[in-house]
């Protein structure tokens, strides 16, 4: 699998950009609630045409996340689902799905414990096409930078309306896939405001690289998948709403519920 990795991305931005879409990418926890009905939630979002999936390992203080991914991390961690069974749920989806983008979304401290090389080697062997590390600054990515290479992983970085032309630069020289941009200062959530720097921000990202900007922190509705695409963003990414989906719809129609909302937010981004 891992000679596919590289390209997964590539490819799906590109017949985006040719049907003249936008991508929409869904987040959720891996395992959560359990490994049962948290595969359902991830094919059902496969099958209401996710773009791209962003899969979270659930960890004890993900500092980046709002308290929706929070309690659903706590509530994963509690059944004893850990990386190995995530890697193994992953490594299940990709077998059904060969073609959709896979992204990892981790703190380090699971990457250090499971050792950076082996970290790398086991997520694209899973199926993994890219992996972002929330608390790992680009000047600080020198170990993780070769492991993920030689892995054929692409690493994903977050930007932020507070990035320096400087740090942008460098994350321009390490990146793949595409950029995570938020949308907004603070930690993920459902909000309606957005930074008003963003569009300057996107702006500048522009004259640094080519890779593909997703805009996330706060993207709920379709309009705010439309207010992104106006503003020139290339997707969205919804972590918290789909947690909080998915939970009011636990015990009634949770596959019908992530379909049609993944199906509403991709055709809101054109």
């Amino acid at each position: 699998m891992t000679a596919l990795t590289t390209h997964r991305y590539a490819e799906r931005f590109a017949e985006l950009t040719k049907s003249g879409q936008k991508a929409f990418i869904p987040f959720t926890i891996l395992g959560w609630p359990n490994r049962g009905t948290s595969r359902r939630i991830i094919q059902a979002m496969i099958d209401g045409g996710a773009s791209a999936l962003e899969l979270g390992l659930a960890f004890s203080d993900p500092m980046a996340d709002g308290p929706v991914i929070q309690q659903a991390d706590v509530e994963t961690l509690a059944t004893g689902f850990r990386v190995n069974d995530a890697l193994a749920l992953i490594r299940e989806i990709r077998l059904e799905n060969p073609k959709i983008p896979i992204g990892l979304l981790v703190y380090y401290n699971l990457v250090l414990a499971r050792g950076v090389k082996k970290f790398f080697r086991d997520a694209a062997d899973a199926g993994v096409d890219g992996v972002l590390i929330a608390d790992l600054p680009p000047e600080s990515a020198s170990e993780v930078v070769p492991a993920a290479k030689d892995a054929g992983v692409q690493l994903i970085f977050i930007v932020s309306p507070l990035t320096s032309d400087e740090r942008l630069q460098k994350i321009a020289t390490l990146a793949g896939g595409f950029l995570y941009v938020v949308s907004r200062l603070g930690v993920t959530g459902v909000e309606d405001r957005y930074d008003s720097d963003l569009k300057n921000l996107l702006g500048r990202i522009r004259l640094q690289t080519n890779l593909p900007v997703c805009v996330g922190f706060g993207i709920s509705t379709p309009e705010h998948a439309r207010q992104m695409a106006v503003l020139g963003a290339d997707g969205v990414i919804t972590g918290s709403r789909m947690i909080t989906l998915a939970r009011e719809h636990l015990n009634d129609g949770l596959e019908a519920a992530i379909r049609d909302f993944v199906q509403a937010m991709q055709a809101a981004c054109r």
